[in-house]
């Protein structure tokens, strides 16, 4: 979902045409560590030691963990794969991708052409830095944006990624109904292996954690720490107490055991360059009460200094300190 950002923030239709993400192979192009050595840190990276988080049954909504102040719960599967398919991700470097994907709800999308393929437009707030680290962590606010019919998805998140952009570990909170299947926020990671994209949740990613699994639903109008940190052979994933699982090194072609940029935003990919759906809580990065990313830290790299602001016109960004802002809005509707 990220990449360099030195781009325009107008967002065209002239989309170059992007090929269908395909799973990066394996390839042991560096020394494979024993899986028995593949372990986390004995902190979580802000300094915590881990514990259990507070679950809820398995198919409770993000309202009731909400009001029973719970962490997550496994989302309801019933009648859903069990891993999902290649649904579209950004980065922050691409203002729009063409996509065989479409939105579950309308069924059908309103042809730009005969036979062709849907236009994502992607928009961000985000903060970035050019940064040599061992990993990152921030306090994020959980929304539950309103997801238009028409759009794919709304979130925020984490991304740690080589200095070329190509080789990227992402951690965040969705609201996807073609990954998810309903307009819950839920945990997602991700990543990239030289510069293409892989799945949610899957491609490589093992889970550590029996409490929390990516692709658990989470309650919203809470903020809570997620985390990237590098240990061993591994790029680790961590939320609220718990570490949630790791994607090993040889899951890339090339050497990546540490950042070259660091970049946190809020997402929405669309399906116009003005959509309804909301970013982070609805409110616009003005607004004292907006989503907010919050307490950036480094692992074992510089002062965070981040460079914050919008791509797009759409949604807006309120800059607070060098390692906090706010972000969101309502959408252009």
């Amino acid at each position: 979902m990220v990449g360099s950002i030195g781009v325009a923030s107008t967002l065209t239709a002239g989309a170059e045409q992007i090929p269908a993400p395909a799973v990066a192979p394996a390839v042991a192009a560096q020394a494979a560590v024993p899986v028995a050595d593949l372990s986390p840190p004995a902190k979580l990276p802000w300094g915590q030691r881990p514990q259990k988080i507070r679950t809820g049954r398995g198919g409770a909504t993000s309202k009731t963990l909400k009001a029973a102040g719970l962490a997550a719960a496994a989302p309801d599967a019933s009648g859903r794969e069990a891993e999902q398919e290649f649904a579209p991700k950004g980065r922050t470097g691409r203002k729009s991708e063409r996509t065989s994907v479409i939105p579950p709800e309308p069924p059908t999308p309103t042809p730009t052409a005969a036979g062709a393929k849907p236009t994502v437009y992607f928009h961000y707030n985000v903060g970035t830095q050019a940064a040599v680290t061992e990993g990152a962590y921030a306090k994020l606010t959980i929304g539950k944006p309103v997801l238009d019919r028409a759009d794919y998805h709304t979130l925020a998140e984490i991304a740690v990624q080589s200095a070329d952009g190509t080789q990227i570990v992402e951690v965040g909170w969705n609201v996807d109904r073609v990954v998810n299947g309903d307009d819950d926020p839920h945990l997602f990671v991700f990543h990239w292996v030289n510069g293409k994209s892989t799945c949610y949740n899957g491609c490589g990613f093992v889970p550590y954690s029996e409490n929390i699994r990516p692709g658990d639903t989470l309650p919203y109008d809470v903020t809570k720490p997620f985390g990237i940190q590098y240990n061993n052979g591994a790029w680790w994933i961590a939320y609220d107490t718990e570490w949630v699982g790791h994607f090993p090194v040889t899951n890339w072609t090339v050497p990546f055991k540490q950042s070259g940029l660091v970049q946190i935003f809020g997402e929405v990919a669309a399906a116009s360059p003005q959509p309804c759906t909301q970013m982070g809580n609805g409110r616009v990065g003005e607004d004292a009460t907006s989503a907010r990313i919050g307490s950036v830290t480094y692992l074992n790299g510089p002062t965070v200094d981040l460079n914050i602001r919008s791509i797009g016109d759409v949604y807006s960004v309120s800059k607070m300190t060098g390692r906090t802002f706010r972000y969101g809005g309502p959408g252009a509707c």
